[in-house]
């Protein structure tokens, strides 16, 4: 069985965020703790997991995604992998429909190599920052979102494009302040610089201390920079050690994401699932 190790959201390799992908023959998945150990095994933030389904269904592909410690509701940068490797082995063109349990989630491949995730908007809800989080983050939050079931996350609103950067958070406490992980954003400190706002995104809950660039996480990011901006389509920098851009697009209860990915490993996966 081939396995791939992509890097989603970025045009050049050893940049955006890696992740692992399988495409399994069977028309079922193996066991969770198959996939568990598999993707602790590749140690990336994301393997995702997908199989072809019956023609004719609501959705042309299942897809799961796990990181080294656990299963996740959605993962952006692995769904723009796996469309990825979809496209450039041949399987498939144009618009795939993946079935997760976030739903149908469709993507499309554009002639400049690009693809577009249709992915649901997270839900944003102001909430009290909770007690701790501040001096878990190193910085004191501007605002503080929940986003929703999907997402799990909190965006945490800092006071500038330098505040992001400069975290060194104590991710350990980070682990009492949310389901998934926090999200840390601000606007861009130069508007001509090639991108709207700024984020980081750590996750140590599910074995993520910093996450490179975070596909689910911009569902959430989008819907609050568009509502500051007064504009639908924005561009995000996840500025994380690798780096990686995210091209939103509000749609009202869907957000549109688009990036490019590139194949860095080809392999084969001994061990039998």
């Amino acid at each position: 069985m081939k396995i791939r190790i992509v890097d989603a959201f970025t045009d050049r390799p050893f940049a955006g965020n890696p992740a692992g992908v399988l495409l399994l023959e069977s028309d079922r998945f193996p066991g969770p703790d198959r996939l568990q150990r598999v993707a602790a095994e590749v140690n990336l933030s994301e393997t995702a997991f997908a199989h072809p389904l019956p023609p004719g269904g609501q959705a042309d592909w299942a897809l799961r995604w796990f990181t080294p410690t656990t299963e996740v509701d959605l993962c952006g940068h692995a769904t723009l992998a796996t469309a990825h490797v979809l496209r450039t082995t041949g399987v498939a063109e144009g618009t795939v429909r993946f079935a997760s349990r976030s739903g149908v989630l469709r993507t499309t491949a554009h002639q400049d190599g690009s693809l577009t995730l249709d992915f649901p908007t997270a839900p944003l809800t102001p909430v009290t920052a909770p007690p701790g989080l501040a001096k878990a983050l190193g910085a004191v939050p501007l605002s503080v979102h929940d986003t929703g079931d999907n997402v799990g996350d909190l965006l945490v609103e800092l006071a500038d494009e330098a505040a992001v950067r400069a975290l060194r958070p104590d991710l350990p406490a980070l682990v009492a302040c949310s389901r998934r992980g926090v999200i840390a954003t601000a606007a861009a400190a130069d508007p001509a610089g090639g991108y709207d706002f700024v984020s980081r995104g750590f996750f140590p809950r599910v074995g993520i201390d910093e996450d490179p660039v975070t596909g689910s996480a911009h569902t959430a990011l989008a819907p609050f920079w568009s509502a500051r901006f007064g504009r639908t389509d924005l561009t995000g920098l996840q500025a994380s050690a690798r780096s990686g851009l995210v091209r939103t697009s509000l749609r009202g209860e869907r957000t549109w994401l688009t990036g490019k990915a590139v194949t860095v490993i080809e392999g084969e996966l001994l061990a039998a699932l």
